[in-house]
Order: structure tokens, then sequence, then C-alpha cells
């Protein structure tokens, strides 16, 4: 049975945060998805994440979460990092940098046969997806290791011997992302790219089996800019004086791809682009009924 799963852009403040939350659901029962990953950097004001943060995405039904450059924004996200196994931070930080290298999702077969899928657990290593993400080094915003011998390394750790891996690359360059899914193509069942905030048409699957896209965009305010308030940027670049990059809320969206994966030969069958708008006159964008 192939695998399919959800990788989402980065979540973008509380916009971002209760569009994923909203909308998990959907990506398992309209979409038929096994594990949903998102990277979640920016979800706390648009710049780290904390504990809270953490906990209501993982309950709200996101499996695994992955960081960048903004991984150590709020510090409080310590514990979190030292104690779970479904959230990483990028591979190619120093070696004393907290937090794990690579992360196992595993997908459970549902005796509920009311439900297209059920929740992974991290146990059985038959059905599972390891994910691994890397920083970019062109125009870098925090200090990062060589992003090919970092996600070499991590792929020659794996318990697995021929593992299903989807890897990401948080950076700002187009021709980085594509030259590490290029380098890896065959070796790993996806590289996606994320970072920039916008979404790139150029998904594919490439001539070794690798699925591809460059950017998976954001989940958060699509009328902003990258996530933030538009008036706050043009005061900035137009004036040159410094304003709060706060983020904006309105038409609140989800971003990401939809990958499958066959799991005899570990390589991807397809991706397809990922779109969904968010209701904000709906939980938990507004309370429920008491």
């Amino acid at each position: 049975m192939p695998i399919r799963l959800a990788m989402l852009g980065d979540i973008v403040g509380m916009p971002g945060v209760n569009s994923v939350c909203q909308l998990a659901p959907t990506l398992r029962k309209h979409f038929n998805v096994d594990l949903v990953i998102a990277n979640a950097e920016n979800a706390h004001e648009g710049s780290g994440i904390t504990p809270a943060l953490y906990r209501r995405l993982i309950d709200a039904g996101v499996d695994g979460i992955t960081l960048g450059d903004h991984a150590y924004r709020r510090m409080q996200i310590k514990s979190v990092l030292e104690s779970q196994q479904n959230i990483i931070r990028p591979a190619n930080l120093p070696s004393q940098a907290m937090g794990r290298l690579w992360m196992q999702l595993t997908v459970a077969v549902s005796d509920n046969l009311d439900s297209c899928r059920s929740r992974p657990q991290i146990a059985n290593p038959s059905g599972c997806v390891y994910v691994i993400t890397v920083l970019g080094r062109v125009f870098p915003t925090l200090p990062a290791d060589d992003p090919f011998k970092a996600a070499q390394s991590v792929l020659a750790q794996l318990p697995d011997p021929n593992p299903i891996v989807l890897l990401e690359v948080h950076a700002e360059a187009t021709s980085e992302k594509q030259a590490i899914a290029h380098y890896f193509d065959g070796k790993v069942a996806a590289v996606v790219g994320s970072h920039t905030h916008v979404p790139t048409a150029d998904a594919r699957i490439l001539p070794h089996g690798t699925a591809y896209i460059t950017d998976l965009g954001m989940c958060g305010p699509h009328h902003s800019i990258i996530g933030r308030r538009i008036d706050r940027v043009l005061a900035q670049m137009t004036t040159a004086m410094p304003a709060p990059f706060d983020v904006a809320h309105g038409d609140p969206r989800l971003n990401g791809v939809i990958i499958e994966i066959d799991t005899e030969t570990r390589r991807a069958t397809s991706i397809e682009r990922l779109e969904l708008p968010a209701d904000p006159d709906k939980p938990p964008f507004i309370a429920g009924p008491s």
C-alpha cells in the first residue's frame, strides 16, 4: 500500500496555527493522507515556537514538526526538543546545538473501517517515513555546515537500510534547493523547499524517482507580505525607518504538497500542490458555542 503524506509550508503566527488546526482533519478525511508534517518555526508571532504551540499542533493532528533558522528564537522550546521524538532541528547546525537530527514517523493500520487512515505511531519500522531538515548556506540567516554532507551523514545513521526519506531544505536560494534535490535524486523519496513563504509552480518527480518542489509556501495570512502586515513592511521599505513586522491576519490559507510514495521502491509516484482556504469565522479562529 502506498504512503500518502502532506508536507505543509511554514506556519506563520496564530493565523497559520489556526489554519492548520482547522484543516488537518480535512487532510485525512478528504485527501486520504497518512501523515501530516509541518514546518512550525514561525508559529509564535512569526518567529519561533513554544511548547504550548507544539502541543496544540500535535493534538490537532500534525504528526511531525520541522524547524529552521528560527528554531531557537523561543528558548522555552528547549524542553520539547530534548524530550520529544517528533520535532527536529536542522541537521547541519553545529553538533552542540540541541535537538534531534531526524525523526521517524510510522503509518499504523487502522482497525476502524469508518476512518480512512489512522494516526501514526512511532513504533513499527515496516511503514515508516524518516524526516530530515537542512539549512541552506546561500544568503544565510543562521550559520550552518555543508547541507550536502550533513544530509548524507544522517542518511547513513538511519536504522533502516532502505529508508523512505523526506528531506526538507530550508533555504533562500532556489538554485541551492534545486542543487540539493538533484544531488539526492534517487537517494530519498522527496526533497521539499521551505522558508520563502511563497509557493512555487515546479512540483514534479525527478528522473530517479524523487518528488520535488522549490517552496511549499506558507500556512497563514495570504493578504500580507510573506505573512506580515503590508502597511508595516511598506513603511519600512519606503522610509528606511524601523517598523514592527507584525503578523497579518487576512485570508488565512494552508499551503503545502501531498506526496504519494511506493513502499516497495521507496520512491515517490506523485506530488501535487495543496492550497486550502481556512474559514476565519469558524473555530479555532473564534470560540465555539459554550
